[in-house]
């Protein structure tokens, strides 16, 4: 009797214990005073444990995948998954998207709000004049609008070039860092950000091309309080000159079209970097530009819309901006982007699943993370199944669904993107091969993301500034500036 009261006891007591680690466990989650001084003291996790979580996501991934295999009814699990895809996908073809804002009128400009153009600059002699000189000639107040270009230790004529220009534009500042400067481009942005004065914060790469009126476009939208930033849709400016850029040129509208679709189905809008537009007040509440990741922009969209602002899409006019035009090139972006991307999920997995995102926009991310990175990572044990044990395919009927929603979206979003009100059936057909060569181009994610996710379990990239070499054209390489 007394053995057994002891082994009552130690029950009990163990029982205790783990019921007090529950209701701690919880408490953290549902504390919405700890949870907001957590969220505003810790904005950037950096470094910490994401090799971990990226090897704890690949084996959970791994195993799940080789169980549903393993079990009589997985193919039901597949099913299942296949039918959420399919409905999520329909809601966001069906959607409604938001109509263009009305551009500025002349009379209203001298309530808009002032804005700070930021250009981070390394290596940039082949564009960087040009891009300057345009947005010293947009059609908006002058003292409403202010340029700042960092120069960040570039080792090339950029910053002989931007002391030319600021020699005759009051309106240009430029910032020179040298070699102990930290933080990549986070760092040049969060360096010259206190020195700004616009309500807006807009940010541009040096190989962009804008239009005159782009300003009157931005502003407008922000009369919508809620509203955070606007990113400006992207478009390829030397898409014709290969595959690879006629590939870019697709993609970018694809992406522009899932922007819109997701915005309007009630998900997120996100920042591409290039063209994007923050609320001063909104970068400030989320703490500036994380220096502690390779995708600034992927990690400011989570961190906006957990601090509970909306990401709109400016679909004219464009930005353009150089593609790239070889495959190893592409190959190193588009690892950068996809292991930013990643990062950004391991960094705030748990602000994500908690309370601060609305059921909408948390689905939607889930989503997204499922269809870009799991599913493309959970590709290779099902492959490894199929030929080891004889069975068939779960995961390759579920991306099969997906890609078929990206090629109606990549069809659709380049047919927004034209001019014409009218399309002719050759123009259509165009269209149609313009999305087909598309979509064989985008295969290269199929290899990216499984890559990525094997790699950052292995080895997290190390944090550096590694950008995409602009050619620009043979005038500009060879111009100083000219007033």
């Amino acid at each position: 009797m007394p053995e057994n009261f002891w082994k009552s006891n130690e029950a009990d007591t163990e029982i205790t214990e783990i019921d007090d680690m529950i209701s701690s466990f919880l408490s953290e989650w549902s504390d919405p005073e700890a949870e907001e001084e957590e969220f505003r003291s810790d904005f950037f996790q950096g470094l910490s444990g994401r090799r971990k979580k990226a090897a704890f996501t690949l084996m959970v991934v791994w195993g799940v995948t080789i169980g549903i295999h393993l079990v009589s009814w997985g193919i039901w699990v597949a099913v299942g998954i296949a039918g959420m895809i399919t409905v999520q996908g329909m809601r966001l073809l069906l959607a409604n998207s938001q109509t263009q804002p009305k551009i500025l009128s002349d009379a209203p400009l001298a309530d808009t709000p002032t804005v700070s153009l930021l250009i981070a600059a390394k290596n940039e002699q082949a564009v960087i004049g040009k891009l300057v000189k345009m947005l010293l000639q947009l059609d908006y107040p002058r003292d409403k609008y202010e340029v700042w270009v960092i120069n960040d230790n570039s080792s090339d004529n950029t910053g002989a070039i931007l002391d030319q220009l600021a020699q005759t534009h009051q309106q240009l500042k430029v910032v020179h860092r040298d070699q102990n400067a930290i933080g990549g481009k986070s760092g040049a942005l969060n360096q010259v950000l206190p020195l700004t004065k616009g309500d807006i914060i807009g940010v541009f790469d040096a190989d962009a091309t804008v239009t005159r009126d782009l300003l009157k476009q931005v502003a407008s939208m922000f009369a919508e309080d809620k509203l955070g930033a606007v990113q400006v849709r992207k478009a390829i400016a030397n898409a014709p000159e290969n595959f690879w850029t006629q590939g870019q040129a697709a993609e970018m509208a694809l992406d522009s079209y899932f922007q819109q679709q997701r915005i309007a189905s009630g998900g997120l809008g996100e920042l591409r970097g290039n063209g994007q537009f923050v609320r001063r007040s909104a970068l400030f509440s989320c703490g500036g530009w994380n220096e502690q990741t390779i995708t600034d922009d992927l990690d400011l969209t989570i961190r906006l819309h957990l601090d509970r602002w909306d990401i709109g899409l400016l679909e004219f006019p464009a930005v353009e901006e150089e593609g790239v035009t070889r495959a190893i090139a592409l190959w190193h972006q588009r690892n950068r982007w996809a292991e930013g991307g990643y990062q950004r999920y391991l960094d705030y997995w748990r602000f994500i699943l908690s309370n601060r995102l609305s059921w909408q926009k948390k689905f939607d991310l889930i989503y997204f993370a499922f269809v870009q990175y799991i599913l493309p990572t959970a590709a290779i044990p099902d492959f490894l199944m199929m030929l080891t044990r004889d069975r068939l395919p779960l995961v390759a009927p579920l991306t099969s669904i997906t890609l078929t929603f990206a090629f109606w979206g990549m069809f659709t979003g380049l047919r927004r993107t034209q001019t014409k009100l009218k399309l002719s059936l050759a123009d259509l057909l165009q269209l149609g091969w313009q999305s087909l060569r598309g979509m064989i181009y985008m295969i290269h994610w199929l290899i990216v993301m499984p890559s990525i996710t094997a790699r950052m379990s292995i080895r997290p990239k190390r944090l550096k500034w590694v950008k995409t070499v602009h050619e620009g054209t043979e005038d500009e390489s060879l111009e100083l500036g000219v007033n």
